[in-house]
């Protein structure tokens, strides 16, 4: 196989890797969230997850394909290196997920706060007795004084300073 056939055999196996990935996001969209997530991260791990299969050679695959080839046929002694991989790399993307859950759960608490406080003032304007009056609470109260009390007789009016 010359170089230029390993690249395009690379690239064809990441065009068909990133349908599946696709397609397995379109299979895990009804989830809850918290099962969702992991089992996206679990299949990206999996398709896209390289081993070596020649050292001197540097040559790569895919490390799912070499354990089904190695297991199913019997062919080889990469299953283990593989699974290795398999497994190292889940761990590091599990490790950065669980490091993204914590970053954005505290993130997702403030809005959720937010959102509750902004729905309550919105009941509480909904029921207050003064929106209903045209101008508002513009009366007698405007600065924040209580009215002058008006005494019978006298018909004097003096202003408010």
């Amino acid at each position: 196989m010359t170089e230029n056939d390993y690249l395009i055999a690379w690239g064809l196996y990441a065009f068909a890797a990133l349908g599946c990935l696709l397609v397995w996001l379109r299979m895990t969209r009804f989830m809850w969230r918290w099962l969702r997530e992991p089992l996206r991260v679990l299949m990206a791990v999996l398709l896209f997850s390289p081993t070596i299969i020649d050292p001197v050679k540097e040559k790569f695959a895919p490390a799912v394909a070499i354990t089904a080839l190695d297991l199913a046929f019997k062919v080889g002694n990469n299953a283990w290196r593989a699974v290795s991989d398999l497994l190292m790399y889940t761990i590091i993307a599990f490790c950065l997920y669980g490091v993204f859950v914590l970053i954005r759960w505290p993130i997702e608490r403030a809005g959720k706060a937010r959102k509750a406080q902004a729905v309550a003032a919105e009941q509480a304007r909904k029921h207050d007795p003064e929106d209903d009056q045209p101008f508002g609470s513009a009366g007698d109260d405007r600065y924040g004084r209580a009215a002058a009390s008006s005494v019978p007789g006298s018909s004097r009016v003096e202003p408010r300073l």
